[in-house]
């Protein structure tokens, strides 16, 4: 097993049923071997630098109805809230005076924030803070609005594909949501020249060792400058609120696989990693992971933006969720540092010609 570990680290390429026996591998001494080998290419490209992404998470107003997700529309629990852009820049600047340098405006798919809002909240976050990035997270649109947020400044665009295998993406998702269109926005983005993350839900219901296989060949295939995963997790609100949740195992070692299948991937240790496990977010570095994304978004609204049950650091002032942070990672012998953390040797060729 140890020769496929190696294998996989030296040509960045196994088959698929080489990533299936990888994923299915359960002996500690292997595992081990996989989580050191994942570490040792993150510090060979990136060293033990913790990159910082603020996320402020604007609006938990969602038109999507997906059957995984606390905002889904159906939700009548959800309690619903819009940030200004009086409040979304006043998070920027507390997100700012502590070190931030990339901000991530995060929300459900909300058609209040039309074309025109987003791109003035964009312009106007590069016009106070020209030296940060911006990375959006707002779901499915047209290759002319995705043009529109670029040129307004937004560098990067988080879209997770959720899960690469068609039929497993309708048993997730309503019957107007497709995974070819879904696809088809991931590559528009990349086309246009931002730095694209894509990624899934690990135990997700439905889920297969081989649909897990099928994204990890997407990403191989699509080369993305990010991968966020996390282990799903039960909201109370959804169809799948009896669903078991995905585990802290699968999750660590799906990390060090892909850090080992895409050296310079910007792989973030996520919130709902350090849900299901006091030290899921320590671990998750330990696995392979180089960033972290503290919460900036006020903390009167935090416990309303519900993705899944149980969420931390929903009433910690942005200080705190940096200092703790800073703190955690400093334990295990990393360091946050205060830069815009781009994708290593990433050039975006729309923007320079």
């Amino acid at each position: 097993m140890k020769n496929l570990i190696d294998k996989l680290r030296n040509t960045q390429n196994l088959s698929r049923e080489e990533l299936l026996i990888l994923l299915k591998e359960e002996d500690e001494e292997t595992l081990e071997y996989l989580r050191k080998s994942a570490e040792e290419v993150r510090i060979e490209n990136y060293g033990k630098d913790i990159y910082l992404r603020g996320l402020i998470e604007f609006t938990s107003y969602c038109k999507n109805d997906c059957l995984y997700c606390g905002l889904r529309r159906s939700n009548k629990n959800a309690e619903r809230y819009r940030l200004t852009m009086e409040q979304i820049l006043d998070c920027c600047k507390q997100g700012y005076q502590l070190g931030f340098r990339t901000f991530v405006l995060q929300g459900g798919e909300d058609n209040y924030f039309t074309d025109e809002k987003i791109t003035d909240i964009v312009k106007s976050i590069k016009q106070n803070y020209p030296d940060c990035a911006i990375t959006l997270s707002v779901g499915e649109k047209s290759k002319e609005s995705y043009q529109k947020f670029f040129d307004a400044g937004a560098e990067r665009y988080l879209l997770r594909h959720e899960t690469a295998d068609a039929e497993h993406y309708k048993k997730l998702h309503p019957k107007e949501l497709t995974l070819e269109n879904r696809m088809n926005c991931l590559k528009n983005l990349k086309e246009i020249g931002y730095q694209v993350g894509c990624g899934f839900m690990v135990g997700s219901p439905y889920q297969t060792d081989e649909n897990l296989v099928s994204d990890l060949l997407f990403i191989k295939k699509f080369k993305p400058h990010m991968v966020g995963i996390g282990p799903f997790i039960s909201h109370k609100d959804t169809p799948f609120k009896d669903e078991k949740n995905g585990t802290l195992e699968k999750t660590l070692k799906l990390l060090a696989i892909i850090r080992l299948l895409h050296p310079k991937v910007l792989l973030p240790s996520t919130t709902a990693l350090g849900t299901i496990h006091h030290k899921g977010r320590e671990l998750g570095i330990l696995w392979g992971a180089n960033v972290v994304m503290p919460n900036l978004s006020p903390t009167n609204v935090r416990k309303k933006y519900m993705l899944y049950d149980n969420k931390i650091c929903t009433g910690d002032e942005a200080a705190e969720c940096k200092y703790c942070m800073e703190k955690r990672m400093e334990s295990i012998g990393y360091k946050v540092v205060c830069c815009r953390g781009d994708y290593k040797d990433f050039k975006s060729f729309s923007r320079e010609n």
